[in-house]
């Protein structure tokens, strides 16, 4: 996988070149409803929206809501700047990412948000149970994977070090697949993984011991990710798919059993281990300083090349 900056860089070309033809946002259906395309990652984060559509909140703002899975946040983002889609979903690195690129996105709903728990969040950096390892501080000068180097995994897992009293400059990052990582700590090829649930609990099931949760250390209830659009998008619509997003959101943090139940009807996890894992937190409100503090620390560790106003992202 690209870098962030590369691939961001690659869309600003894209968008300039008009090379997708943008979609008709809101589009009426014969039924008076809005078509709407959202971009979304089939994870445990996304759970909200599907919940959503199902008890019919989108259905209530008279939108016909399609939900399109997506690799990760740099097709969601690329998809929405091209007009495929009029919503969609991705991390907070990747959204300061792409509006410090120049790139047309503009935060209309939370996404997902760490538990602030230690022990009980939804990321984990995890080592052998033999490792040397033992806090997060004994991370320092280590090779480490995250699913996608500069970005928020890399960036978290750097605080998480440094809150420790730790030296994060001498880490080796390894960009591994989250469904890769286990089996690459097992083997040796790295001293420890970041992963998220499910991946969290698969490791910990095989042995595996976690030494820090990165999310819970960089920020108090961090906002990990949102839904985004661009200025394309009907300001009507907007209004209605962020109420709908606002209603889905509170329910699904009220009602963790309907969302493990949802969880299998879009995502391959086993059913046996969407029992067990830890669930995040689905906050109606973004968490503006938490979005600013992974702005600071991405401007830290270079991938973010100056200064952002996170209000330039999140109104």
């Amino acid at each position: 996988m690209r870098r962030a900056s590369i691939v961001f860089a690659a869309l600003l070309v894209t968008a300039a070149c008009g090379g997708t033809q943008p979609a008709a946002p809101g589009q009426q259906s014969s039924g008076g409803m809005s078509k709407v395309n959202a971009g979304v990652i089939a994870i445990v984060d996304t759970a909200p929206i599907h919940l959503g559509k199902a008890k019919g909140f989108f259905t209530e703002q008279k939108i016909d809501l399609t939900i399109t899975s997506v690799p990760g946040g740099a097709a969601s983002i690329s998809g929405a700047v091209s007009g495929q889609f009029q919503f969609a979903f991705a991390n907070t690195t990747s959204l300061l990412t792409a509006k410090q690129q120049g790139l047309d996105v503009k935060v209309v709903a939370n996404g997902v948000s760490s538990t602030g728990q230690q022990g009980k969040d939804f990321s984990a950096v995890l080592v052998k149970p033999d490792s040397p390892i033992k806090t997060a501080k004994d991370l320092a000068g280590k090779k480490i994977s995250v699913n996608q180097l500069k970005n928020i995994g890399d960036t978290t897992v750097r605080a998480s070090v440094r809150n420790a009293g730790g030296d994060p400059t001498g880490i080796e990052f390894v960009e591994l697949p989250f469904p890769d990582a286990p089996a690459a700590l097992q083997s040796g090829q790295v001293d420890a993984i970041w992963v998220v649930e499910p991946f969290v609990s698969q490791a910990i099931s095989q042995g595996a011991r976690p030494v820090a949760w990165n999310f819970a250390d960089a920020a108090p209830n961090l906002t990990v990710a949102m839904y985004f659009t661009t200025s394309r998008t009907d300001a009507d619509l907007t209004s209605r798919f962020t109420a709908a997003m606002r209603k889905s959101l509170e329910y699904a943090d009220a009602h963790p059993d309907e969302v493990r139940e949802v969880l299998k009807t879009y995502t391959k996890i086993a059913p046996e281990v969407i029992a067990k894992i830890n669930l995040p937190k689905w906050p109606v409100e973004v968490n503006k300083a938490s979005v600013q503090t992974v702005a600071d620390l991405a401007l830290a560790d270079g991938v973010l090349k100056e200064k952002i106003d996170v209000s330039a992202l999140v109104p």
